[in-house]
């Protein structure tokens, strides 16, 4: 959803400055041609000698190449068949119950209408070719799951401080997870694993990422350059390289435009999917599952709105499939008030983001009726 990315980035912050901006100067004497060159005539008949040959052995080897069309066919074919066989995505068809939300938009190029629901099912393959494992740290001798949900609070700081883009912000705690149950992290280096984290998402999704100087400011120099440096490297490693993960956001984006709903369900949902952030014990949950138990829940605490059919086929999931996540949600929501970590809380109580952070909806029973259904 291409408007709902720029009214959410337009909300976030301040134009970011461009750092070190250099103003290249175009090249000089661009006026002048090779033909103006004097060439002697010795080089000019070599030149021509040497492009007759050319011509000659190309001509001999289209020859050559046409007396075997059958064989090289064959030997096509016998490279296919030796390519390793990939899963081809089936174009995904809407129900008859189902309304088409993309119908409208056949006119903007941007918004790919006839693409976009293969595109989201190739994101839900994707999510499930990156799972966060349930109490991931379980491996790490330092790293728990209290100091991971400070580290967060504390990013949240940061990338609020930076004015970032959402997605930087979603994508640093996915790279913070998926490193840390792939490898074993000291306590003094779990910092710098985070701010590093941020370090890649900035470059990944911003257009002016900040310096890296920004972050050893920020850390108070308690890391250099060449520590930020170094520890980039053993993430990129650790993950192969490979950041294509999908965001909450991404999902949550689609799911509001099949539920048609306004600005504040739309940031009350953002909200409650942030939260899930620090909490240790959501974070195995996959993308499009936060996504549509955050819609669903500030569906139900602003509209008293039912899950439609089309939120069902567009989210991919079900109200029965969603509720469990639900109930944590709101045992996150009710828990939040007291809790320490005031971060998120703090940012959404802003104007900007519709102070979603402070509606008292947020106490109604049916918060605290779902939340004391959770097992603990």
């Amino acid at each position: 959803m291409e408007t709902l990315r720029n009214q959410e980035n337009q909300n976030v912050g301040v134009k970011r400055q461009l750092r070190n901006a250099v103003v290249r100067k175009p090249l000089r004497g661009l006026e002048n041609r090779v033909g103006n060159v004097p060439t002697k005539t010795s080089f000019r008949s070599k030149v021509q000698i040497a492009a007759s040959k050319e011509n000659a052995t190309s001509k001999l080897v289209k020859v050559h190449t046409k007396a075997r069309p059958k064989e090289i066919l064959e030997d096509v074919k016998e490279l296919q068949e030796s390519l390793p066989v990939l899963e081809s995505l089936p174009t995904v068809k809407i129900p008859d119950n189902v309304e088409n939300i993309d119908v409208d938009d056949g006119e903007n190029p941007q918004l790919v209408s006839c693409y976009i629901n293969d595109i989201y099912a190739y994101m839900k393959m994707l999510e499930v070719h990156f799972p966060i494992k349930f109490h991931h740290l379980d491996r790490q001798p330092e790293v728990t799951g209290k100091m991971r949900a400070v580290l967060i609070d504390w990013l949240v700081q940061v990338h609020l401080r930076f004015h970032l883009l959402q997605e930087t912000l979603y994508m640093t705690i996915s790279i913070v997870d998926r490193f840390l149950q792939v490898e074993k992290v000291k306590r003094s280096q779990l910092q710098c694993a985070g701010v590093t984290a941020m370090f890649i998402a900035s470059k990944y999704e911003e257009m002016y990422a900040p310096d890296i100087s920004d972050f050893v400011y920020i850390t108070d120099s308690t890391y250099s350059k060449s520590d930020i440096l170094k520890m980039e490297k053993v993430i990129l490693k650790s993950l192969d390289f490979n950041l294509s993960k999908p965001l909450p956001l991404h999902f949550l984006r689609r799911n509001s435009k099949a539920g048609n709903v306004d600005a504040t369900v739309h940031g009350l949902a953002k909200f409650l999917m942030e939260l899930t952030l620090p909490d240790y014990d959501m974070a195995h949950h996959s993308p499009s599952e936060l996504a549509a138990a955050s819609l669903y829940l500030s569906l139900k605490l602003l509209a008293d709105s039912p899950w439609s059919e089309t939120l069902a086929f567009y989210s991919g999931y079900s109200e029965d499939e969603i509720l469990p996540i639900v109930k944590k949600l709101c045992k996150i929501l009710k828990e939040s008030e007291t809790s320490k970590l005031q971060a998120i809380r703090v940012k959404y109580s802003s104007s900007k983001l519709f102070k979603v952070s402070t509606l008292p909806q947020l106490k109604s029973p049916l918060v605290f009726e779902l939340a004391s259904s959770v097992n603990n």
